[in-house]
């Protein structure tokens, strides 16, 4: 399952994809995290040190390994160099699993040991003051993008973005790469404004979106939350000591978790697992070579003096199960 976390800034999304990556690696689920926001603080709260988060390899410092491994023997893609974020996967390309061991991996991903397992933590790397000027966030995303387009997952195999904050993962196809969105949502006017336009984009795309309300405080809040948002609304989250404690850095063991919120993990589960039942390799196949055109006409064919159009292989469509040589 690809699962996206997604809400404005303050919404507590961070905290809530961390809570989930623990519940996840709890019931012994093979997980892949990638901190995708714009400040990069997931590995913060999944325990890691100020340092240990710093020295998370940065994925954008490593695009060209990643695009020469993914590129594969594909006869379509004339160079490493013409792959833009939105290349798509063809005859030839390899292709990622989640439990496999790749350059990918090797060169991009972590170990993060929790109180109940082990998960893989990935990072685009932070967006400083040397990129103010020359380069954009979205361009720090490309490598997500590119390594979920040519990513292979299982039923009980996730992958789990915490997404940038606000609505700019629409100006890319990021946004149609999960079987799952879960969007965070204050109960507040502010706090669904996000909502809305997720709605929007969502609706035309069919991607899967469900609200968790996060920081209800009584039945008033979540009457505000399910008249704005309705059937969408899966659950919310109140206050949680064990949370205020991991914030200062001294969190309990994950056990410890107040049971309604481990309830609530467990419904973000379950929506999650429902959704394979609606996976459409077609459509999502369909959807990448939509954007990669898109992009292709917009400024790709442009930066690369390539035709990335010609990247396109018709008859190619990802889905399970990988076989040997598509792993590399």
């Amino acid at each position: 399952m690809k699962i996206a976390f997604v809400g404005k800034g303050g919404s507590g999304k961070t905290t809530l994809s961390s809570l989930f990556i623990r519940h996840l690696a709890a019931n012994e689920a093979p997980v892949v995290a990638i901190d995708a926001d714009i400040n990069q603080h997931l590995g913060a709260a999944l325990g890691l040190s100020e340092e240990e988060a710093a020295a998370l390899p940065a994925m954008g410092a490593h695009l060209p390994l990643i695009k020469e491994y993914l590129r594969g023997t594909n006869p379509r893609i004339a160079s490493a160099d013409t792959m833009i974020k939105t290349t798509p996967p063809g005859e030839g390309s390899r292709l990622l699993g989640v439990h496999e061991d790749n350059p990918v991996y090797e060169a991009c991903a972590r170990p993060v040991v929790l109180d109940d397992g082990e998960i893989r933590l990935m990072a685009t790397g932070p967006f400083n003051e040397s990129d103010l000027g020359v380069a954009c966030y979205h361009s720090k995303v490309g490598a997500v993008e590119l390594c979920l387009n040519h990513l292979v997952d299982g039923a009980d195999e996730y992958v789990v973005v915490d997404m940038t904050a606000g609505s700019d993962s629409f100006a890319s196809g990021l946004f149609t790469r999960f079987d799952m969105t879960f969007l965070v949502a204050e109960p507040t006017r502010k706090g669904v404004s996000v909502y809305r336009q997720y709605k929007q984009y969502a609706r035309d795309f069919g991607v899967a979106l469900k609200v968790v309300g996060n920081k209800v405080q009584g039945e008033d809040d979540i009457d505000f939350l399910r008249a704005e948002v309705g059937d969408d609304l899966l659950v919310t989250v109140g206050h949680s000591d064990w949370v205020r404690a991991m914030e200062k850095g001294r969190p309990a063991r994950f056990e410890l978790l107040e049971a309604e919120n481990r309830m609530a993990l467990q419904a973000l589960q379950d929506a999650a697992d429902d959704s394979y039942v609606h996976r459409d390799w077609e459509r999502y196949t369909r959807q990448m070579v939509h954007f990669h055109l898109r992009n292709a006409e917009s400024w790709g064919n442009a930066r690369t003096g390539a035709d990335l159009a010609a990247q396109v292989d018709p008859g190619f469509v990802l889905g399970e199960p990988l076989t040997a040589s598509q792993l590399g």
